[in-house]
């Protein structure tokens, strides 16, 4: 019985060791057997089998891979609902993961599930470049259409911008705008908007005020404060009526101090009130920096024109026919028997002359605006701060009309060298 006992336990130890040698060999093929399981339907070739999980995977992420580079070509082809469906399969999403922890750097052009990832492509131009061409093409079609003006209209001058001009150095004035008066248009300037006393050049407002306000015939009061304007005057005597007619007149050709506050207190009430009134029609008719103080032009502190002013003024006047054709005369009787001669004396003295009117203070020194005209040409001339006015007023005047002249033959030569006609006067 205790030999039995014996036996039997050498023979279950001997099983037993045989479990013990045989289990690590079936272990090790577990480990083996899922890996073709899994991949049986890629086509991959044969590795080396290690006994590393992480060694095994890492082999077959990167067989996916190259299976899916390799197959690229083929699945372009494919319509839009292959390559959808090939992205869904269980198997190659696992791939992916795999390959992506991989340490090896993805490519930038890889392929995922046979769909390209998407490209930043750079701008091959800054955006400051970008934006310069963009704006490109409108700059050159405004210059052209610059240059094209530039040729219609009359090259009055050629002086260089900072120059100063042979006529500049001739004069005394210290502001000058010589006038287009067709077009407005500049031809010669020197600080014509350089505020200035303007003198009795601002009567052609007051005379106009009184042409739109009054009749003829309209009588007019003098008072005390209008009778005290020192000269120059016609010594107006309190307390006699006058015609409207008469000291307009006055006012334009002997420019008279006291007929141009007797008109203002008729229409206004005031100096002080027609004042105003004449700030706001000066603006309406073309100066912008004329500010009045006074109806005859006398030095006064806020009191301000223009060369500029004083030009667009009297180019505005001279389109009412009763001012042209009154500033035009050389001398002109009154109803009471007194005869008025004109002060503009480029009506004897300039060829052209067609009207002005005259100033002269001590602040503002002298000052003049007048227009002329000459083979068909028109200009305006407004001078301030001159020491010399008549001579002044000479050269400008035959300046002026040379200039023109040359315009006028620039644009002859446009037109017939482009066969445009021009409609710049």
């Amino acid at each position: 019985m205790f030999a039995m006992q014996r036996y039997l336990s050498l023979v279950l130890l001997f099983l037993i060791g045989i479990i013990f040698l045989v289990h690590p060999a079936m272990d090790v093929q577990g480990a083996q057997s899922p890996v073709p399981l899994k991949t049986s339907k890629q086509p991959t070739t044969t590795t080396t089998v290690k006994s590393s999980k992480k060694t095994a995977t890492t082999t077959q992420s990167s067989a996916a891979a190259k299976t899916q580079t390799t197959q690229q070509p083929a699945q372009k082809k494919q319509p839009a609902a292959k390559s959808t469906a090939s992205v869904a399969e269980p198997s190659k999403a696992k791939q992916q993961q795999t390959a992506a922890s991989s340490p090896t750097p993805a490519k930038p052009n890889a392929v995922a599930g046979g769909v390209k990832q998407p490209q930043v492509v750079k701008p091959t131009q800054p955006a400051a470049v970008a934006k310069r061409a963009s704006r490109s093409p409108q700059t050159v079609k405004t210059g052209k259409k610059a240059a094209s003006r530039s040729a219609e209209a009359p090259v009055y001058s050629t002086v260089p911008a900072g120059c100063v001009s042979e006529i500049d150095k001739q004069i005394s004035a210290r502001s000058v705008m010589v006038m287009d008066a067709e077009s407005g248009g500049t031809i010669f300037e020197k600080m014509p908007d350089n505020p200035r006393q303007p003198a009795s050049t601002i009567k052609i407002v007051t005379a106009m005020i009184a042409l739109k306000s009054l009749q003829n015939d309209d009588i007019i009061d003098v008072s005390s404060h209008a009778a005290s304007m020192p000269s120059s005057k016609i010594f107006l005597d309190v307390g006699r009526n006058y015609r409207a007619n008469d000291l307009i007149n006055a006012v334009l050709l002997a420019s008279a101090n006291d007929a141009s506050v007797a008109l203002a207190e008729k229409i206004a009430g005031s100096e002080d009130k027609f004042a105003n009134l004449m700030t706001l029609s000066a603006r309406m008719w073309g100066a912008r920096n004329t500010i009045c103080r006074t109806a005859s032009g006398l030095t006064a502190v806020g009191q301000q024109s223009t060369a500029r002013d004083l030009a667009n003024l009297f180019r505005y006047a001279m389109q009412h026919d009763e001012f042209a054709r009154r500033v035009h005369e050389k001398f002109i009787s009154t109803s009471y028997g007194k005869s008025l001669r004109n002060h503009n004396r480029a009506l004897w003295r300039l060829d052209g002359a067609v009207g002005g009117k005259t100033g002269y203070t001590v602040a503002a020194r002298q000052t003049y605006v007048g227009q002329f005209t000459r083979d068909d040409q028109t200009i305006v001339v407004a001078i301030m701060g001159s020491e010399s006015m008549w001579a002044d007023l000479e050269k400008l005047v035959n300046y002026g009309f040379q200039k023109k002249k040359e315009g006028q033959l620039a644009r002859v030569g446009f037109e017939s060298a482009t066969g445009k006609t021009s409609q710049v006067n």
